[in-house]
């Protein structure tokens, strides 16, 4: 099991933006990958809640007092490297203050959830009886688990 944070915040103009990261090429799961920030529970860690915020704190320095746990989407598997993956949604209290892992994040992303929900950015390939969603995020390519989480948590999919 893994847990991630769907962290949303108000930019300066009162849009609603989501943080995702993109993995370095040299990760050893899902290199190259557009997600959000997460990971694998530590022993410490108290249940997907404590795994997110503590992953969200590593990989891109959010607070986790920052933080105000919204709830969860439905967990979803990964085809690649079969993992069950929790999505904690959270509302993060501005100012952001980013700062990235250089170990663990490429780049940072904060798009527009309004974006995000627009029906028409959105295209799909069929594979095995399932439509794979894609999502052009300045030049990189949101897809996989991750896209379908966005997909969830925007209305796009039930």
């Amino acid at each position: 099991m893994a847990a991630v944070l769907a962290a949303l915040y108000e930019d300066d103009d009162g849009k609603v933006r989501v943080v995702l990261t993109k993995r370095p090429d040299s990760m050893p799961t899902h290199g190259g990958h557009i997600a959000f920030p997460g990971g694998s529970p530590d022993p410490a860690d108290n249940g997907p809640v404590d795994t997110a915020l503590r992953e969200a704190y590593e990989e891109v320095g959010i607070e986790p007092s920052q933080v105000e746990v919204l709830g969860f989407l439905p967990p979803i598997d990964t085809v690649e490297f079969p993992l069950l993956v929790v999505p904690v949604v959270g509302r993060v209290s501005t100012p952001l203050g980013l700062v990235p892992s250089e170990r663990e994040v490429a780049k940072v992303y904060t798009p527009l959830l309004s974006d995000l929900a627009d029906a028409d950015r959105w295209w799909s390939i069929p594979w095995n009886g399932w439509d794979v969603w894609y999502y052009d995020l300045e030049g990189d390519t949101l897809w996989g688990a991750t896209a379908q989480m966005v997909r969830l948590m925007v209305g796009l999919d039930e």
